[in-house]
């Protein structure tokens, strides 16, 4: 590792006046600890937001979940609240990593480093959830914005995620066996607002897919997106598996996502 100062801040405010320079935040750390091991990162010094109790639980409001930014991806797996209002979000906690990234890592810190194959950004997205964070409030749609690229600015913090509880949503997956990693994952809402169906892991960044939310929002079946074909242009290729066989997968993962909509 290359030197570091290491702040524990014990408020949002002091966190964000500690966001000068080349400081990086430090949430679950997943992926941030190992870049920094392999010497890959260089940052002046590593914000922990560990000690910020107002960052992490999750809440009923307004018929739907907040979810603070510090809540792990086994709280929510575990929560009876999100089994209750949202089992798909609980079913995608639970598919993420091991049990120890699972107890490490936290949502806030997932979704603001948008990695292409994580699994929150398709649950955020696909729920058409809104990231609030200590500035504003952003919507799903406007939040990724790329290859581990998102809306936040300098000094913008993660604090929560509000989720709007839909009629119903599924989730499914088709992992990489050695990461756990989404080599493609759909999830799929029935919503007030229409259908949504948002793709991670195929192409460089969380996507949507309008033909099959025209199509469920027909006739919300399997059968309802069985002819559709998403293009493998733009997709991922890798040792794991070729573009073309991403776009299969997309198809074959948003089915068993509706088929367990619930």
């Amino acid at each position: 590792m290359h030197n570091f100062s290491y702040q524990r801040p014990a408020s949002l405010a002091d966190a964000a006046k500690l966001l000068s320079g080349e400081a990086k935040l430090l949430a679950g750390g997943m992926t941030l600890l190992p870049t920094l091991k392999q010497r890959l990162a260089q940052p002046s010094a590593l914000v922990d937001l560990a000690a910020l109790a107002e960052l992490k639980g999750i809440k009923a409001e307004g018929g739907g979940l907040t979810i603070g930014a510090m809540t792990t991806h086994a709280e929510v797996a575990h929560s009876a609240e999100v089994k209750r209002t949202i089992p798909a979000l609980a079913v995608l906690a639970e598919g993420i990593g091991d049990p120890q990234v699972r107890n490490r890592g936290t949502i806030g810190g997932s979704i603001s480093n948008n990695d292409p194959a994580a699994d929150y950004p398709a649950g955020v997205l696909g729920l058409g959830a809104t990231v609030v964070t200590n500035k504003r409030k952003i919507a799903a749609d406007d939040f990724f914005k790329g290859l581990f690229e998102t809306a936040l600015g300098d000094g913008e913090i993660v604090t929560a995620v509000s989720f709007p509880k839909p009629e119903k949503a599924g989730y499914a997956k088709f992992p990489n066996p050695a990461s756990r990693y989404a080599m493609v994952g759909v999830f799929v809402a029935k919503t007030a607002g229409g259908v949504r169906v948002a793709v991670t892991g195929a192409g460089p960044g969380v996507f949507r897919v309008p033909e099959m939310e025209k199509a469920l929002a027909g006739s919300f079946s399997p059968d309802a997106i069985k002819a559709i074909k998403v293009a493998a242009t733009n997709l991922n290729s890798d040792m794991h598996g070729s573009a073309e066989y991403r776009a299969h997968l997309v198809g074959v993962m948003a089915a068993r996502a509706v088929a367990s909509a619930g």
